[in-house]
């Protein structure tokens, strides 16, 4: 005969509900809307992004999914805290190396903000449209829609911006052949092309 199990039962419940939850977190999948403050009409891009994802990388998926150069500082503003690259020495800010976002967003409607270089300060509200489950033969991150052309970097912020706009389309414009000079010739600000963007989100993979 088998002795009893001298010791104490393993939990193995809560073992089983530990392996269950680190599931769950591996295939969280956030839908976000992410949004550049103050342009009108908006300009925007919704993405898919993993949960296992850092704040790190989550920059990078702004940067490929918005069409910015990645030549600038940048921070996250989550809450009262402040995420960035420590590298880049910014006051009262945290590492966005490790910290993922299942341990940031609480859930769906959750807000929070990105800016892009500290000059021109572009500003980008970030909507939590939706808290989902990978799909095993979905590539993530993923761009699903977008509307309009992302600025060009270095033209002065989103009032800067604006004056771009106006500039490039009044020939009488004192600046009107430089800038359009500076822009290889031409600008189309309703220009979007989704192909074209998740060509530079697979390329993260």
């Amino acid at each position: 005969m088998i002795a009893p199990y001298p010791y104490p039962k393993p939990p193995w419940p809560n073992f089983a509900n530990a392996i269950t939850s680190c599931a769950e977190y591996m295939a969280t999948l956030y839908q976000l809307k992410i949004t550049l403050r103050g342009s009108k009409p908006p300009i925007w891009r919704r993405v898919q992004v993993p949960g296992k994802f850092t704040l790190a990388q989550l920059h990078e998926v702004i940067q490929a999914a918005m069409g910015w150069y990645n030549a600038h500082l940048y921070q996250f503003e989550i809450g009262s805290e402040f995420y960035s690259n420590p590298a880049f020495q910014l006051e009262d800010s945290r590492s966005d190396r490790t910290i993922t976002l299942t341990r940031l967003i609480p859930g769906e409607k959750f807000k929070f903000h990105y800016a892009y270089d500290m000059g021109d300060y572009w500003e980008h509200v970030i909507l939590v449209e939706k808290v989902l489950s990978t799909d095993r033969n979905t590539q993530y991150p993923l761009c699903l829609k977008g509307k309009r052309a992302c600025p060009p970097e270095d033209c002065g912020g989103i009032w800067g911006y604006g004056s771009f706009l106006e500039a490039i389309t009044d020939p009488k414009h004192p600046d009107h052949a430089d800038l359009l000079e500076w822009v290889d010739g031409s600008f189309d600000p309703e220009a979007f092309d989704l192909a074209e963007v998740n060509d530079r989100l697979q390329s993260m993979l």
